[in-house]
């Protein structure tokens, strides 16, 4: 299973994980550095080695501000943030395959809540 979540979690990602040299100029530049429990050139490093099961137990993925300093920095285009991302949908989606199923949405619109907000949120849970 190892391997099908790597290949998945690169694919959901687009991020080629074998461009990074391991430099930290990534975690150099992240304003979350000192709160996250790995940084994001360990990120990429977990994952092509396949140390999955560890990440999808860190709370160091939602510690990740997604504030993309890391992709600005990185010499190689790396992009861990987009890695750390793709990390997080892959909790939400091994929660015991919690799909967002149409007929659950009018339960859950709030009024002040962007129609945008919605068909984003239904199309990235509904797979």
């Amino acid at each position: 299973m190892e391997q099908n979540m790597m290949d998945t979690i690169a694919r959901i990602s687009g991020v080629n994980l074998r461009r990074c040299m391991r430099c930290g100029k990534c975690t150099a530049s992240c304003p979350a550095f000192d709160e996250m429990e790995y940084h994001p050139h360990q990120f990429v490093s977990m994952v092509e080695n396949g140390r999955i099961d560890e990440l999808l137990a860190s709370q160091g993925i939602y510690t990740c501000l997604s504030c993309f300093a890391c992709v600005e920095r990185c010499p190689r285009n790396v992009e861990p943030a987009k890695l750390i991302e793709a990390v997080r949908l892959a909790v939400i989606r091994k929660q015991g395959e919690n799909h967002l199923h149409a007929e659950q949405i009018p339960a859950m619109l709030d009024d002040e809540l962007p129609q945008q907000a919605i068909v984003s949120a239904f199309r990235k849970y509904k797979r």
